[in-house]
């Protein structure tokens, strides 16, 4: 029963992800708001809300890599670019601290070992490695490119099913991990520098 329970954990949350990626590419529109359908005390409306932020600016990268984009707008984007990625860190410690409410009871064992990412930091990897499912399937099976093309993004394709295979199972063993008390939590908030006013020189010179 624990095991089956942990296997769910991931797979809920990949399907939450592509179901986030196919919402999304119903208009492929990086201004079209967010419609979560999970309630907001839901796990879900976590993992739902952080794959739409990764899924949007998946789309900003896209675009400012164009070679002739005018400056001003790519400059636009780049500061709607750091903004996503300060919402894509909040996220990332929102879901840290339902993990750690969820295990907050759990009795570590002496000989516990802490882990190099926290589950949501691995969740976050899930939820880009969805994108790179997605668009490299596309890749593999667009019609106008070449057969060159589309053999060798589908080799491409399968690595990063392989690469899902592997993650997934990564994920529901730590967590398996941390809820027998083999390994704990221990979360560091990221502090990022260079959007804090008080904290990059460039912003907090230009305040005086």
């Amino acid at each position: 029963m624990f095991i089956n329970y942990k296997i769910m954990f991931s797979k809920l949350a990949y399907s939450v992800f592509e179901e986030s990626i196919k919402n999304y590419h119903q208009f492929d529109n990086v201004d079209q708001p967010i419609s979560n359908p999970y309630p907001k005390d839901k796990f879900e409306h976590l993992l739902y809300h952080k794959n739409w932020i990764d899924t949007v600016q998946w789309h900003f990268e896209d675009i400012i890599r164009d070679p002739n984009i005018d400056p001003v707008v790519a400059l636009t984007l780049k500061r709607r670019i750091d903004s996503s990625n300060q919402e894509r860190t909040d996220m990332v410690e929102y879901i840290d601290s339902y993990f750690l409410q969820k295990y907050s009871t759990v009795k570590v064992k002496f000989e516990a070992k802490i882990n190099s990412e926290s589950p949501a930091w691995a969740f976050d990897r899930l939820s880009i490695l969805a994108l790179k499912i997605y668009h490299m399937h596309e890749e593999a099976t667009r019609a106008e490119a070449s057969q060159d093309h589309r053999d060798k993004c589908q080799l491409k394709l399968n690595i990063l099913l392989e690469q899902r295979t592997d993650l997934s199972t990564a994920i529901d063993d730590l967590l398996a991990d941390i809820e027998n008390g083999d390994k704990f939590m221990k979360v560091y908030k990221q502090m990022k520098m260079y959007n804090d006013d008080e904290l990059n020189p460039v912003l907090y010179q230009n305040k005086k």
